[in-house]
């Protein structure tokens, strides 16, 4: 795939979504780490179902803490891995206290020091609470990449880093989530919706679909 192709399909997926955002539920840069650390193998719709239960009565690592690892397990055993994300999420807490006045770190270091945190989950917080350009890629990400052509690679890391390296700099910042939203709702896993697809004139995928 070439620049110029790359540019018209960023260019229509911003005049189609000027300002995309993460559909996870979140009102803090701490409330938003906890819920990424909630979501990995889990839907954003499974874990907003949980937060809006637990942030009303917890939204602080202070206060998170004081629930105990029980108390967390209760508002998110519809979760799965409910019982290990517990666990990271209170280890995270006494974290947060110790190292860092209890703030989230806006820097990728420190963040993955965190527990249960790892690449994509800093990531996400890094682009998402604090705006810098960063590339969470998750399965939908790396599906769109691969199939689009705009930066196939054959794991995430590969993926992370061709998109940084080829997404035209004015769309880097939001790139992250234009994609991911394309995935989910349009370049689905299975029978992609190629005809309602804005960009399918571009796309460089063989095997299109058609209703």
């Amino acid at each position: 795939m070439n620049k110029a192709k790359r540019q018209e399909i960023f260019t229509r997926l911003r005049n189609e979504n000027p300002n995309p955002q993460t559909e996870l539920e979140y009102s803090s840069p701490f409330e938003l780490l906890i819920a990424v650390l909630l979501s990995a193998q889990a839907t954003d719709v499974s874990v907003n179902k949980a937060t809006r239960k637990l942030f009303p009565v917890a939204n602080t690592p202070e206060t998170m803490l004081a629930l105990g690892v029980d108390g967390v397990k209760e508002y998110i055993k519809t979760i799965g891995l409910f019982n290990a994300k517990a666990e990271n999420v209170i280890k995270t807490c006494q974290m947060l206290i110790d190292k860092h006045g209890s703030q989230v770190p806006d820097n990728r270091e420190a963040l993955e020091a965190l527990p249960g945190v790892g690449r994509k989950t800093a990531n996400v917080v890094l682009n998402t609470a604090f705006r810098q350009i960063a590339m969470a890629v998750d399965t939908h990400i790396f599906r769109v990449s691969n199939r689009t052509k705009i930066a196939p690679g054959k794991n995430v890391l590969e993926v992370e880093e061709k998109l940084l390296r080829f997404v035209p700099k004015e769309f880097l910042l939001d790139a992250h989530h234009w994609l991911i939203l394309h995935g989910r709702y349009i370049c689905t896993a299975r029978k992609p919706k190629c005809d309602a697809c804005i960009i399918e004139d571009l796309c460089e995928f063989r095997e299109k679909t058609s209703s």
